[in-house]
């Protein structure tokens, strides 16, 4: 189940900036007119402060998030938190298909945090399931992309994909 929720942080921070303004100038008016909740007001005029400079910083592209054209839509089946991932396609792809589908994950599975091994390097594997006989289940792997973790948009990716296990596909 992938739930896609359309967040839009600059809209809300600037309704939220608008309510900040507004109990600013209320907390003014309980200053002029020595309102008991005066000091309470401030509290939650400082609140909505912190909240207002929260959503301005998610506005600035926390989430950005690069779009491979073709890529097809992958589960991530096994990754070790370092150098390497296996992701799981469906066995219906092609050759074109899946280097995009290795692109993007490549994209999406980028981090700094990663630890990189010797070479420094993410190894990302794509595999699918075939059946050659009822009951039996047997992983294929299809191509792997080879990214450098050092570098976020990484030049000298190499996406590799193989033509023996796609012989091997059903019809």
């Amino acid at each position: 189940m992938d739930l896609q929720l359309p967040i839009d942080f600059i809209t809300a921070g600037k309704w939220l900036g608008i309510v900040t303004i507004i109990s600013a100038v209320l907390v003014v008016i309980a200053f002029l007119f020595k309102w008991g909740i005066r000091f309470r007001l401030v509290g939650v005029t400082g609140f909505l402060g912190v909240l207002t400079v929260g959503l301005f910083g998610l506005s600035l592209g926390l989430f950005s998030r690069t779009t491979i054209p073709g890529a097809l839509r992958y589960a991530v089946v096994y990754d070790n938190g370092g150098p390497e991932v296996v992701i799981k396609v469906q066995p219906e792809i092609t050759t074109t298909q899946l280097e995009a589908t290795l692109q993007q994950a490549a994209a999406d599975l980028y981090s700094l945090g990663r630890r990189g091994g010797v070479d420094n390097l993410l190894i990302i594997r794509a595999r699918t399931v075939t059946h050659p006989e009822p009951g039996i289940s047997q992983p294929l792997f299809l191509g792997q992309a080879k990214r450098s973790l050092a570098i976020r948009e990484d030049e000298q990716m190499q996406v590799e994909v193989f033509p023996e296990s796609f012989a091997q596909l059903p019809s």
